[in-house]
């Protein structure tokens, strides 16, 4: 294969990791806490036959936006949502990750946890408990749990260190492997969860210009194909 066909396919293969990510992106555009991703194309030269450099594109970064979403009012009183920065702190089988989905509930054991049921961790590490008993139960905006006007716990609130490699789990997770601090002022609303920040209009338009340049290059490869064949051709006569 000559060098314009090795980077027609360089170049088809970086915009089918696109079209993934934008899939998986408006496939979550409901889902509370997700954020949205964007590939990263890079440039790389190689050695091609004869000597010549080739430049070639590779999408090879995946790319994390962290932009505020949409504030939903739900009125569940396990319902949190962090304005501006923070991430919540869970404890999973695998460690501990930070979320900004917020759609937490009591469990049997008495400590609130996620829907896949997962600890939420307070400001000390520690599960955060909810007696069962519990009346009038409300969260300050720094996260403090009360019943009655009695602080019970504090809900932990944390930035990672390095929110740029940060690696995703689980859709709404991050592993934070640079470690993370408490946030000094966090800014918590109950009754609330933060809803995806994907633009769904936005990532269809970007999607329709993903398959019409694939549809190109495709073409192109077509195309050079056939004068592949046809030259071959004039050669055997």
């Amino acid at each position: 294969m000559e060098s314009a066909g090795y980077a027609a396919l360089s170049r088809l293969s970086g915009l089918k990791k696109e079209m993934q990510v934008i899939a998986n992106n408006i496939a979550n555009a409901n889902t509370t806490g997700f954020r949205q991703e964007g590939v990263i194309f890079s440039e790389y030269v190689e050695k091609a036959d004869g000597g010549t450099d080739v430049a070639m594109s590779a999408g090879r970064v995946r790319n994390t936006s962290f932009d505020q979403g949409t504030l939903k009012q739900t009125n569940g009183t396990f319902d949190l949502a962090i304005e501006g920065d923070g991430f919540f702190l869970i404890n999973t089988p695998n460690g501990e990750r930070l979320t900004r989905a917020g759609a937490f509930m009591p469990s049997a054991a008495g400590t609130l946890v996620t829907p896949d049921g997962y600890d939420v961790l307070g400001d000390g590490g520690a599960p955060v408990f909810v007696p069962p008993d519990a009346s009038d139960l409300a969260f300050a905006p720094d996260g403090t749990m009360s019943s009655d006007g009695v602080p019970l716990g504090r809900i932990g609130v944390v930035r990672p260190l390095e929110p740029l490699q940060m690696v995703r789990e689980g859709g709404v997770m991050f592993r934070a492997d640079d470690g993370f601090e408490p946030l000094e002022e966090p800014r918590i609303l109950q009754g609330f969860v933060e809803a995806s920040n994907v633009d769904p209009i936005l990532q269809v338009s970007r999607m329709v210009e993903v398959q019409r340049a694939y549809e190109m290059g495709q073409s192109f490869l077509e195309r050079e194909d056939e004068r592949i064949r046809a030259a071959l051709k004039t050669m055997v006569k």
